[in-house]
C-alpha cells in the first residue's frame, strides 16, 4: 500500500502530538501554524486512494461504494489542523463540569429521561445499563443529538489515513466506514461527524458501529444519527460488553477525615470498602460506606479543597468508554442529577483556574531545580510530575495531594526565591 514519507504542507506545520493531561479536558484555543496542503500532497492523495481502493476491495467492499465515496476527495486541512492543534490550557475539574453537566445539559437530561421513559426501560431490561446512565452518555457526546458534527466521514478518515503518524489506525477505522456505507445504513451525504470519524448520537468510531450498534427500532437498518432507538440500544450495548454491572452505580462523592493521606487518592489503587471505612472515609452524610460494594477506587478530581469519590466498578467501565477522570465522573455526576440525587457538597475555590502549557513546565523546571526529580519538563502533569510535587507538598507540610495548580506554582516559586 502506497504510503507517502511525509506531507508537503505549505506551511511547514509542526508535528504536534495530542496529548491528553491526566484527564484534564483541553480548551481548543491553542494557535498552530497555518496547515494548507500542497499542489504534490493532493496529487500523492490520489495515488493513496487507487491503492486503498483495492486494498478496499479486497475486504468485500463494493466498487460502487468506493467509487461513490472516494469521487471528488480531497485532503482536508482542517481535519490536519484539528489533529495537530498543540493544547495551550487544561481546563480544571469545576471549569470542565460547569460546562459538562451545566443546569441546561442537566433540565434537558430530566426532559429526555421522562420523554423516552418506556425506550429506555427497554433497553435497561436487554442490557442493565439504567436508563439515566444511558441519557447521560448521550447528553455528555451529542448534547442529546443536538450536535453530532458536520466533518465528511470519508474525507476526515482518509485525511488521517494517508498521514503516516496514525496512518494505520484510520486505514482500519476508514475501511470500518466504507464497510458501514456498503451494507446501506446510511448514506454518503448523512455521514458526518467530528473531525476525528466519531459518528451519530453517541459518537461511535466506525469499528464500534460494526461491533455495537443495534437496529433498535426494527427498520432493518442501523442509523445512529437519526434515530433515538437505535442510538440508545447501541449505547446500551456497548456499555454491557465493556462490562457493565447491573443493579451498581458509578460510585459516590465520600468524606475524608482530618490528616488524611492524600497519596491514597491515585485514581488506580482498589481497595476493600472495609479499608476504606478504617480509614475514616465516610458518606457524605457521614454515616458508615455500603457494604454492598466490595471495592473501589479514591478519586480526588482536583486538589484537596474540592470532591473527592469512591468510584466503583462501573466508573472503569466509563473510562473504558473515554479514558477520562473528568470525564468519567461528568457522566456519572450527570446520571445522578438527572435523578435528582445531591448536588456536590464543595464548591469551586476562588483561585480554581486551569493552568497554561507554559505553567506546567514552569512548575516542572522548579521542582527539579528545588530536588524534586521531575524528568525532562515536557508540559504534561503526568505521574513522575505529581510524585514530585507530591514529595514538594509534605516537605513544605501541605495536604500532599499531588495536584498542580496556580496556588502550588506560587508555592514553588516562593521556595526558589527564598533557596
Amino acid at each position: 500500500m502506497f504510503k507517502p514519507n511525509r506531507l508537503c504542507l505549505k506551511s511547514g506545520a509542526r508535528r504536534l502530538a495530542l496529548t491528553v493531561l491526566s484527564g484534564a479536558l483541553f480548551l481548543n484555543t491553542a494557535s498552530a501554524e497555518e496547515i494548507a496542503f500542497s499542489n504534490q500532497d493532493q496529487q500523492q492523495f490520489q495515488e493513496w486512494i487507487n491503492t486503498f481502493k483495492q486494498q478496499a476491495l479486497s475486504q468485500g467492499i463494493s466498487r460502487q461504494t468506493l467509487d461513490m465515496a472516494f469521487t471528488d476527495l480531497t485532503l482536508s486541512d482542517k481535519v490536519l489542523q484539528s489533529d495537530r492543534r498543540q493544547p495551550e490550557f487544561t481546563r480544571t475539574f469545576f471549569e470542565y463540569l460547569q460546562r459538562a453537566v451545566s443546569a441546561a445539559r442537566i433540565e434537558n437530561g430530566k426532559f429526555n429521561y421522562q420523554q423516552q421513559a418506556e425506550l429506555l426501560t427497554q433497553v435497561e431490561a436487554k442490557y442493565g445499563v439504567p436508563g439515566a446512565y444511558l441519557v447521560s452518555f448521550w447528553g455528555m457526546e451529542t448534547n442529546y443529538g443536538a450536535y453530532t458534527g458536520y466533518d465528511p466521514i470519508i474525507q476526515s478518515l482518509a485525511t488521517l489515513a494517508f498521514d503516516p503518524r496514525r496512518s494505520r489506525f484510520f486505514s482500519k477505522e476508514l475501511i470500518a466506514a466504507l464497510k458501514i456505507l456498503d451494507q446501506g445504513h446510511v448514506t454518503l451525504d448523512d455521514m458526518k461527524g467530528s473531525w476525528a470519524g466519531a459518528m451519530g448520537q453517541v459518537q461511535f468510531m466506525p469499528s464500534n458501529y460494526l461491533k455495537y450498534a443495534v437496529d433498535g427500532d426494527g427498520d432493518g437498518k442501523i442509523n445512529l444519527w437519526k434515530s433515538i432507538p437505535d442510538a440508545l440500544y447501541s449505547a446500551g450495548n456497548f456499555l454491557n460488553q465493556l462490562g457493565w454491572q447491573a443493579q451498581q452505580e458509578w460510585g459516590e462523592e465520600v468524606k475524608l477525615p482530618e490528616g488524611f493521606d492524600y497519596s491514597l487518592a491515585d485514581g488506580k489503587t482498589r481497595r476493600p470498602i472495609q479499608d476504606w471505612q478504617a480509614m475514616g472515609v465516610r458518606t457524605i452524610k457521614g454515616t458508615d460506606l455500603s457494604t454492598k460494594i466490595d471495592s473501589a477506587i479514591l478519586v480526588l478530581p482536583g486538589d484537596y479543597r474540592g470532591p473527592a469519590f469512591l468510584a466503583y466498578d462501573n466508573y472503569k467501565v466509563i473510562k473504558r468508554w473515554n479514558n477520562s477522570t473528568n470525564y468519567a465522573i461528568g457522566v456519572g455526576y450527570l446520571a445522578d442529577q438527572i435523578r435528582n440525587k445531591p448536588k456536590l457538597s464543595k464548591s469551586r475555590p476562588k483561585d480554581d483556574k486551569g493552568l497554561s502549557y507554559e505553567e506546567i513546565t514552569e512548575i516542572q523546571n522548579l521542582l527539579n531545580q528545588l530536588g524534586f526529580n521531575v524528568g525532562k519538563a515536557d508540559g504534561i502533569a503526568g505521574s513522575n510530575t505529581r510524585s514530585a510535587l507530591r514529595d514538594f507538598q509534605k516537605s513544605i507540610e501541605v495536604p500532599a495531594d499531588g495536584y498542580p495548580s496556580l496556588r502550588m506554582l506560587k508555592y514553588l516559586r516562593h521556595a526558589i526565591n527564598n533557596a
